[in-house]
């Protein structure tokens, strides 16, 4: 059987000192991989529905829905653990981060995901065809890179770091600008909320055109200023999707996707399924919104704060919720990550394909 991992952890250049699974640093990175992974999967099922039609199909957006009363992950949580490992098996070295994240999109490919945004595909498609992770990109302002940097917020310390990191995880399948301005943004509230407690949306502001390039787009700026204003002002998630015409649900353009997602996580910064609710409530690319509030919110609360049925409903293999605490403490410790069977990853990934399969029929129906 083939078994899939990245190469040893070569140093400690994320923490400024040698950790142990004790530290804080453990609980946030811990915090934000469940926190993605449970946020994931509670908004999986109200993928692309508009608000009133998730909640006549589903309910209430507080626990699981997508196989019976359990749930699985999607490329969200998938792409989150694949950048941990690389970050392990990079040691803090940006261009050997570039290059294990390449190899790890590549094994991904392989095990045939169900719903590869379209970006990512063609870039992972170059990857096998022997472009660099220098050169893989394509021009693409969606959400896939936002999806995959709450981790690195949790888990790196040093600022020039983080934004090198997240610039090498965004352009290795999107290479619009726009794209790694939402990438930062998310990263940056992550940083932030496993360091602060609470964090003001003034403050997050601040540090965020100090963190993003000197010649970002000012629409970014003001999209984000205006969630910041509307949470602060104690406007609903809703509310303020419905201000900005999102009415049918928040698509899966990153200049949507990171103000709802900031406005859901400077509302609720102590209360991961608030957050993951809140966001699943306005509709449109559920999945996503809510695996990003969740690692970001789950850098704070840890794995502690994460509701016990949403872990315990984790219908997952080989990527249990075990596996992703092993992940964890390989970052804390300094060790190899733990291996991945590539022949349970494709059970595992037909299995997902069948249950999609289900909810596109079931979508067909009544009620609408």
């Amino acid at each position: 059987m083939m078994i899939l991992e990245m190469q040893p952890f070569r140093g400690c250049h994320v923490f400024n000192a040698t950790v142990t699974t004790q530290t804080p640093a453990h609980h946030a990175i811990l915090g934000s991989l469940l926190g993605t992974a449970v946020g994931d999967a509670i908004g999986l099922p109200y993928e692309g529905l508009s608000r009133r039609r998730g909640v006549r199909l589903f309910g209430e957006p507080n626990r699981h829905h997508f196989v019976f009363r359990g749930g699985m992950v999607s490329d969200d949580t998938e792409h989150t653990c694949i950048v941990l490992q690389a970050l392990i098996a990079s040691g803090g070295d940006v261009e050997v981060f570039g290059s294990q994240l390449a190899w790890g999109l590549r094994w991904w490919l392989l095990g045939l995901p169900a719903g590869i945004g379209l970006a990512t595909l063609k870039a992972s498609v170059k990857l096998w065809c022997g472009f660099s992770h220098r050169t893989s990109g394509v021009f693409s302002a969606g959400n896939g890179p936002a999806m995959r940097s709450a981790i690195l917020g949790a888990a790196v310390e040093e600022l020039s770091l983080l934004q090198s990191l997240v610039v090498v995880s965004t352009r290795i399948t999107h290479t619009d600008p726009k794209a790694a301005y939402g990438a930062l943004a998310v990263a940056l509230a992550a940083r932030l909320a496993r360091t602060h407690s609470p964090v003001s949306g003034t403050q997050y502001l601040e540090e965020l055109r100090s963190f993003l390039p000197k010649d970002v787009d000012h629409s970014f700026l003001e999209s984000i200023e205006r969630a910041v204003h509307s949470a602060n002002a104690g406007e609903s998630t809703v509310s303020f999707a419905q201000s900005q015409g999102w009415e049918k649900g928040v698509s899966g353009y990153v200049y949507n996707t990171v103000p709802i997602v900031i406005h859901a996580w400077l509302q609720n910064q102590g209360d991961l399924a608030s957050g993951v609710g809140a966001v699943i409530r306005c509709g449109g690319d559920t999945d996503t919104t809510a695996a990003i509030v969740g690692g970001i919110i789950g850098a704070h609360v840890g794995k502690e704060g994460i509701p016990a049925d949403w872990l315990n409903g984790l219908y997952e293999w080989p990527r249990t919720v075990r596996w992703i605490e092993q992940l964890a403490e390989a970052q804390s410790e300094g060790r190899k990550t733990p291996p991945l069977p590539a022949v349970g990853l494709l059970v595992r990934n037909a299995l997902f394909f069948v249950v999609v399969l289900g909810h596109l029929v079931r979508r067909l129906l009544p009620p609408y």
